[in-house]
């Protein structure tokens, strides 16, 4: 069954925080932006950490898995348990549950305490699916594109901020406060776990389930299937092919993102010799992207399918994705530090919008198992980054292991152009695409023409608006024309 009332807009209503759909895209995005920022909190510090817990660098490249490995079972569970409880209970709990972890590894006295802590810590990326799937059930066909690339790409960004913000917390205690280096790291670590502790209670008290309540209230209305369905509609995801084609895209963008958030801050200390503040805050840089790159790639994804349908949006993937890989491959070759932030950042800027165009295209592969395709081909990412992973804790150097990740994605490019559609879904979608369209016209017009004057009930008698209602209207109107009589076909 379709969700009813989701937003036609997103920027027009965008401070309208009275408004259930928006106010939940805000609080979502920002969840998902602390969660990231806890995330990697750690990876900015770890050149602390590793001279502190004498860390070699095979145990550094397990530490950069263990980060990334658990969010594979956990993203695929999360989106089964969205669809069964809803997007509001399950946020809620994988923040409180999730804060422990992240001010525990504060905690940690050895390698493998450290590792156990660092692995726990990864649970928190389930949160992406959440508010994917929170996203889309709050808005309509013809925006959800670029309000689920929005939503990502502004949580995405707390990768980039804690890149910088995190070391400046561990200055705090260290030179503001004369603490020492050990006790500065694991203090920041424990203020970034009960800051999402806060918001894991933000999100239940300022959310819902859907524009018209809670799963459970709909459910008793007989406006949503009953919970035992779920488990059904999540094996009929396993079962679809373009699922696991959408697995492996994302591997190749978000999961390459991820190992460069754990990998990147320690590269530039490394390789350019920066220290840990200016490596930090060049790392970030490739994380800030995310301000308005995914959300292009959402964008893009919306206007390809109003000129050629679904399939418009599995091609825009397939060419942000094979430029992707061109520019990673180019970024590994970098050996001088004024080209190499430019190209980290052309190659960031295809990275996000290759993320926000696979999830323009995940919302039409299934309506009934939404929350379990999003798991899937969210975990995709984490599968990605855990088989990138392992070429950073071998004896390759760091210019080699770029240079291959970027020849795989431009390899996995050419999935998305398997990625087809049949007649009757390129139908639905058209359908659903223009009902979110024309509704979000009639908005538009409805506010154009109060603000003109024209009474309501006039305006109530214009059956259908169409593209270029309110210039028509606007001069029939001074025309002194009927408007009973005005009918409208949308173009």
């Amino acid at each position: 069954m379709e969700l009813q009332n989701k937003a036609t807009s997103l920027w027009g209503n965008f401070l309208r925080v009275d408004k259930i759909q928006i106010r939940t895209f805000h609080v979502t995005w920002f969840a998902f932006f602390l969660c990231f920022f806890a995330w990697f909190g750690i990876a900015p510090l770890m050149a602390v950490v590793r001279e502190e817990l004498s860390l070699s660098k095979e145990q550094v490249g397990w530490t950069i898995i263990g980060a990334v490995s658990a969010t594979v079972f956990a993203r695929v569970l999360i989106g089964w348990l969205c669809d069964r409880y809803g997007p509001r209970l399950t946020y809620t709990w994988l923040l409180v549950l999730s804060s422990f972890p992240v001010m525990g590894i504060g905690f940690a006295h050895d390698f493998t305490s450290f590792l156990i802590f660092r692995i726990l810590i990864g649970i928190i990326g389930a949160s992406f699916v959440i508010t994917q799937y929170h996203t889309t059930n709050m808005f309509a066909p013809n925006v959800v594109g670029q309000a689920n690339a929005t939503s990502a790409g502004w949580g995405n960004l707390g990768g980039g901020v804690t890149q910088f913000v995190m070391p400046m917390i561990f200055s705090i205690f260290v030179i503001g406060f004369g603490m020492n280096e050990a006790f500065g790291w694991r203090a920041s670590m424990v203020v970034a776990g009960a800051v999402i502790l806060l918001t894991g209670i933000i999100y239940y008290v300022f959310t819902q389930d859907a524009p018209d309540g809670s799963y459970k209230d709909l459910r008793a209305q007989g406006k949503m299937p009953e919970r035992k369905h779920a488990t059904g509609h999540f094996f009929d995801a396993l079962k679809d092919y373009r699922v696991w084609l959408l697995f492996f895209i994302y591997a190749a963008c978000f999961g390459i993102e991820l190992i460069i958030f754990g990998t990147l801050a320690l590269y530039f200390f490394d390789y350019f010799g920066l220290n840990l503040v200016t490596a930090g805050l060049v790392a970030a840089s490739f994380g800030l992207m995310n301000l308005f790159a995914r959300t292009l790639g959402g964008v893009f994804g919306d206007n390809f399918a109003s000129l050629w349908g679904l399939k418009g949006r599995a091609t825009w993937l397939f060419m942000v994705l094979f430029i992707e890989g061109l520019a990673l491959m180019l970024f590994s070759q970098m050996s001088v530090l004024f080209l190499a932030i430019p190209t980290l950042l052309f190659f960031s800027l295809f990275t996000q919008m290759s993320e926000g165009a696979t999830f323009s295209v995940v919302p039409f592969i299934s309506k009934k198992s939404l929350g379990a395709v999003a798991g899937v081909v969210g975990a995709g990412g984490n599968v990605g980054a855990v088989a990138a992973g392992f070429l950073f804790k071998g004896d390759l150097n760091w210019h080699t292991s770029y240079l291959i990740l970027g020849a795989l994605v431009t390899c996995a490019s050419f999935l998305a152009l398997f990625v087809r559609f049949s007649k009757a879904d390129e139908i639905e979608a058209e359908e659903r695409f223009d009902s979110g369209f024309t509704r979000h016209r009639k908005e538009s017009a409805r506010k154009h023409l109060e603000v003109l004057g024209v009474a309501s009930e006039e305006i109530d008698k214009i059956k259908v608006f169409g593209s270029r209602e309110a210039h028509a209207i606007k001069r029939l109107d001074a025309l002194g024309v009927d408007l009973s009589d005005v009918k409208f076909k949308h173009e």
